[in-house]
C-alpha cells in the first residue's frame, strides 16, 4: 500500500550560510521566482520561498549553522536534480556565469545525460537532461 493522494514534492528545504549571496544564486542565477520573504525576528532568521517549475525551494538563514558534508556519497540529501530540456544550453549558461561543472555522464540505467555542479554551499545539484 502507497501513502494515500500523494502526487509530488511541494518543496525542498535549505540552510544556506550566506542569505544574499544564495538568494542571488537561486533567484537570479537560476531564475526561481520569490513567493514570500520573510525575516524571523525572534530566530534571527530569513525564510524564503522560492517557485520553480513543478516545486517550490525554502531557503532558511541562520546565525552560524554548523557545517553538513555535502559530497553526493555523504550521508543525508544526496544532491537535488532538476530537469532541463537541453543539457548543454544549460550547462553553457552555467558556465557563462563562472559555475563550475562537472564532465557530462550518461545514466546507465535511464541513458539520460546528466551533470553535477555545486551550490554556494557546496551542495551538489545536477541537472539531468528530459526532452519535452
Amino acid at each position: 500500500m502507497a501513502l494515500p493522494g500523494v502526487h509530488g514534492i511541494h518543496h525542498i528545504a535549505l540552510i544556506c550560510s550566506d542569505y544574499q549571496r544564495s538568494k542571488r544564486f537561486y533567484c537570479d542565477l537560476l531564475g526561481g521566482t520569490v513567493i514570500a520573504e520573510t525575516y524571523r525576528a525572534l530566530r534571527k532568521s530569513y525564510k524564503l520561498d522560492i517557485a520553480f517549475p513543478g516545486f517550490e525551494l525554502e531557503l532558511f538563514s541562520f546565525p552560524a549553522p554548523p557545517v553538513r558534508p555535502s559530497t553526493p556519497e555523504a550521508q543525508g540529501l544526496r544532491h537535488l536534480a532538476i530537469r532541463v530540456t537541453d543539457l548543454a544550453v544549460a550547462i553553457d549558461y552555467l558556465q557563462q556565469r563562472q559555475v563550475v561543472v562537472e564532465p557530462v555522464r550518461i545514466d546507465e540505467l535511464t541513458g539520460n545525460r546528466f551533470t553535477f555542479f555545486p551550490d554556494p554551499d557546496g551542495l551538489p545539484l545536477e541537472l539531468v537532461e528530459c526532452p519535452a
